[in-house]
Order: C-alpha cells, then sequence, then structure tokens
C-alpha cells in the first residue's frame, strides 16, 4: 500500500513546513503530490527540487486548459524538471481574463505525453461526486486507453462508494482520497460546490475523520488500494496522531 500527502505550495514556508511535518511520519507516507493552484505564485513542478527523492515519490498537477497541443511547453518542464510521474487533471478555467487558456481536454494531452513520453508515468483524476457511477466509470476508462496507469480520487466519505469504485479499478493503481472535515461550514462547502452527498450517519468532527480515514487504512491494507490525504484547514497533529499509519 502506498500512501501519498497533498501539499499545495501557497509559499515556500508553508510548503516547508507541511513537508516537514510529513517526514515527522516516517516512513508512512512515500508520495508527495503537489496541485497547481493557479492563485499562487509557485507552479507544482518548480517543488521538485525540494522534495527528497530518496524518501518520497514526488508527483506534481498540471492543469490540461493551461497548455495547447502540439506547443513544446509541457514537454520542456518535464525535461527540465527531470520529472518521472506526473499527474494530469482537466483544469477549472480562471475568474476573469487574466490567465490564457486553451479548449485542450485532459484524455487529449494524456495522449500527447505518453506518446512524447512512453515510460512516464502519468497519472488521471476521478470524482465520484461528479457524474453518476457508469459515466464517471466511461471517462475513467477513456483515460486509461489514452495512457493513464493509475488514479487519484476526490475525497470519498462513504465506505459504500469506496467498494464501488475500488472494484472497478482493480488493474490500475487506485488511491482513494480522504479529506478531513472538520465543521459544518466546510461541509456545506462541499455539498454546495463539489456535489457531495454525505451518508445520514456522516460527523463533520475530528473523531468521526479519525475513525473513517483509520477504517479506510485498514481496508486499504487488506485489499490492495492506496490512500491519497488531502489535509485542508486542520490541525495535522491532531488528526494524524490518531491513524493507524502503516511503517513498512
Amino acid at each position: 500500500m502506498n500512501i501519498s500527502f497533498e501539499i499545495v505550495p501557497r509559499n515556500w514556508a508553508a510548503f516547508s513546513q507541511q513537508y516537514e511535518f510529513v517526514k515527522s511520519l516516517g516512513n508512512a507516507v512515500n508520495i508527495i503530490n503537489v496541485p497547481d493552484i493557479q492563485r499562487f505564485p509557485i507552479r507544482s513542478w518548480e517543488v521538485a527540487s525540494h522534495v527528497d527523492k530518496a524518501c518520497h515519490t514526488f508527483i506534481p498537477h498540471f492543469r490540461a486548459i493551461d497548455f495547447k497541443l502540439g506547443d513544446d511547453k509541457l514537454f520542456n518542464i518535464i525535461e527540465a524538471h527531470q520529472l518521472q510521474q506526473l499527474l494530469l487533471v482537466s483544469g477549472d478555467p480562471p475568474d476573469g481574463l487574466s490567465r490564457q487558456f486553451y479548449n485542450t481536454s485532459v484524455i487529449e494531452m494524456i495522449a500527447a505525453v505518453k506518446r512524447h513520453y512512453p515510460a512516464l508515468k502519468v497519472y488521471a483524476g476521478f470524482d465520484p461526486h461528479r457524474n453518476g457511477l457508469q459515466a464517471e466509470c466511461e471517462y475513467i476508462q477513456r483515460k486509461i486507453d489514452a495512457g493513464a496507469i493509475g488514479f487519484f480520487s476526490q475525497p470519498f466519505y462513504d465506505e459504500r462508494m469506496i467498494d464501488i469504485y475500488v472494484e472497478q479499478m482493480q488493474n490500475v493503481e487506485c488511491y482513494i482520497g480522504l479529506s478531513p472535515i472538520t465543521t459544518k461550514a466546510s461541509q456545506n462547502y462541499w455539498e454546495v460546490k463539489n456535489n457531495v452527498r454525505f451518508p445520514q450517519y456522516f460527523q463533520p468532527d475530528y473523531q468521526w475523520q479519525i475513525d473513517f480515514g483509520n477504517r479506510v487504512l485498514q481496508r486499504a491494507q487488506q485489499e490492495g488500494f492506496n490512500v491519497y490525504f488531502m489535509p485542508i484547514k486542520i490541525d495535522l497533529k491532531q488528526y494524524f496522531s490518531q491513524l493507524n499509519l502503516p511503517t513498512n
């Protein structure tokens, strides 16, 4: 089982602080994911030199809409930073007209990258809340056909949904997302912004998130899938100190 930890590079001090916390967890976490958030000045791939590759696999995120098909910009970044794996997502258009973007689909970009770098490990995302099950599974298969070797999910809050997607993705690397929600306001945000339908027994507090996380970790070890932590505005020590992280 692999465990990935997402660090948002708001600034270098914030990145370093979170990365030091990850290192304090020992060898339980072996992958660092870095999303490319447009409102922050640091690009995901610029973090490459700040991650200890002897301890952590580095997976930067790229937004397909930021790159034009037929342009070498993405290829130049891959070579300049000696990337061995990356995660391609669609990306949301920027607010206003402050940034240029292209009508590049993530499937087209996956295929283009794999044609140029057949040995590169290209991951993609999936969202269990975006579409119905059949539509999302068909979208996943199209990304596999384009060359994606594994998938990182948006966060789950219902073990029944995890069962369904893990069963559907037995032949690829599957990372089940966990993003603890500890306030009612955050729960409302996920419901409105990301179409999450929470189970009736869900509680937006630390103890529920910790218990849920430990159940998912246990099942991941037993069933052979991986876990992807996306901590947002939580007390890292309070949450992770009570998780039964594996010791490899």
